[in-house]
């Protein structure tokens, strides 16, 4: 009994190297212990990921109009096939990088990694607003994709920055400023695209403005980039950089105390493959299924929404579209940082992934009933459905980050979150076009007796969904059980 207690101190010490970054952070939070919230970090994540999410969608609300401008398209039903060219070539650019951008990130730091990705968004959106044909366009896109892996080392980052209890409200965090991003980015492109044509008296004919009718909105987001990367000048870096010799003797210590199986542990882990590491694994295919489904619902939200009436739409404008989204998105920013951590304390990132995911399949299935309302009532309960889908989305979305970034060790986060980022390119980049499809299938059979017109859309991405809450339970899903070198340093 003895030797037990005098090995448990050994165990839980922690060690730290004068010259790592990763050890002042982790020396900060140990510090900071009882201190509250750590608002400036929580900033830091905000405008990281806003300044990478912006120029993700900015551009749908004014590139059918840039692709007519090109004069590329034979017909006019061609514009929308080369649109969703441009679209896609940015997540297929991030689908290639995202593993090369994770190991960098864990061999070189988070911090050279996020600095770089808003450099390029500065550059790269910038060209892509003063393209003069369909190819400038396209390549501009693929390499703002290509070049900016910061999303998946912005992930691991949140997680390295916060104190423990903190790391739901840090994901969370990531997740609030993307879905922001991700609404504000659309009415940039919205309201300053062709602003010589809707602002008259503020944009003249001949001037830059109207040479290049789409340059502002990518110009705006691009100076927003450039005031962040100021900011990532004091940013901390994350990653621990001590001397292998200095871990070897760390290992050599616990063995020498009696703590073989520590160092067992450690050495495992060192040595993992991460696509042996089922824990990981596990939760990233279940995050590609339901990224799939969001952004296949995301598409079919924003054409629903302006069909006709005797399509089974709503028959909405543009701009009523953006209300709903807008308002939405607000209240998605007050779920994340004030309500989701309380929640995952209490319920677990699993077990509220579950509960969200099986109540997200009979809203779903009541948005074709939602249509047959009008007037403030159709406003009033589309507002609160959009609300209450992106809750519940976002809510798995969230936990399914939380099971990645706690299935490996540090000096893998990057690289592990590289690969969840490239899987989800891919799911993303074919989710429009099937929802689209889908959807456009679905407003063919209109008079079907089984599942007519939108009904039948809006069950098979219930489906999907349900999918992935199956995949959400053993023996699929594998969550990290805690080793004892996990307490060490």
């Amino acid at each position: 009994m003895r030797e037990e207690n005098m090995k448990q101190p050994l165990l839980g010490r922690k060690k730290y190297y004068e010259n790592c970054p990763g050890c002042k952070v982790d020396q900060a939070k140990e510090l900071s212990e009882g201190q509250g919230v750590p608002i400036r970090n929580l900033s830091i994540i905000w405008i990281l990921v806003l300044s990478n999410a912006l120029p993700i969608s900015s551009l749908f609300p004014f590139l059918y109009f840039m692709v007519r401008d090109f004069n590329i398209a034979e017909t006019e039903a061609d514009i929308s096939s080369y649109a969703g060219y441009i679209g896609s070539s940015f997540m297929l650019g991030r689908c290639l990088t995202s593993v090369l951008w994770g190991v960098v990130a864990d061999r070189y730091g988070r911090k050279p990694v996020m600095f770089t990705g808003v450099v390029v968004v500065i550059i790269f959106n910038t060209l892509f607003g003063l393209s003069t044909s369909f190819w400038m366009a396209l390549t501009t896109r693929f390499l703002l994709g290509s070049l900016n892996g910061m999303l998946g080392p912005v992930k691991a980052y949140a997680t390295e920055i916060f104190r423990d209890e903190h790391h739901a409200l840090g994901l969370s965090t990531v997740s609030a400023a993307w879905a922001t991003g991700l609404i504000i980015g659309p009415a940039l492109g919205g309201y300053l695209a062709q602003p010589v044509e809707k602002y008259p008296h503020l944009f003249t004919k001949g001037s830059l403005w109207d040479k290049f009718p789409y340059l502002l909105p990518n110009l705006v987001i691009s100076a927003v980039a450039f005031l962040v990367i100021i900011c990532c000048f004091w940013i901390p870096e994350t990653l621990h950089t001590h001397n292998c010799s200095d871990e070897s003797m760390d290992d050599a210590e616990a063995l020498e105390n009696g703590n073989s199986e520590a160092g067992k542990d450690m050495t495992t882990q060192k040595n993992e493959n991460l696509l042996l590491n089922w824990p990981l694994m596990s939760s990233i295919i279940i995050y590609c299924v339901f990224s799939l489904h969001d952004i296949a619902y995301q598409e079919v939200f924003s054409l629903w929404g302006v069909s006709p009436r005797k399509l089974g739409g709503l028959n909405f404008s543009t701009n009523d579209v953006g209300n709903v989204l807008s308002i939405t998105g607000a209240a998605l920013i007050i779920y994340q940082i004030s309500v989701y951590p309380f929640v995952e304390r209490a319920c677990g990132p699993v077990g509220i992934a579950r509960i969200t995911g099986m109540l997200s399949i009979p809203l779903l299935q009541s948005y074709p009933f939602i249509a047959l309302l009008s007037g403030v009532a159709l406003n009033v309960v589309i507002v609160i459905a959009s609300i209450l889908k992106n809750i519940l989305s976002d809510t798995i979305i969230t936990g399914l980050f939380l099971l990645q970034n706690r299935a490996v060790e540090q000096h893998q986060r990057g690289a592990a979150n590289g690969i969840s980022m490239t899987g989800m390119s891919l799911f993303k980049a074919i989710g429009p076009a099937t929802g689209g499809a889908v959807l456009t299938w679905s407003q063919k059979r209109m008079d079907a007796s089984f599942l007519p017109g939108t009904n039948m859309v809006f069950f098979v991405l219930n489906i999907v969904e349900a999918i992935g809450i199956t995949m959400m339970f053993k023996p699929f899903l594998a969550e990290k059980k805690k080793t004892q070198s996990d307490q060490l340093h």
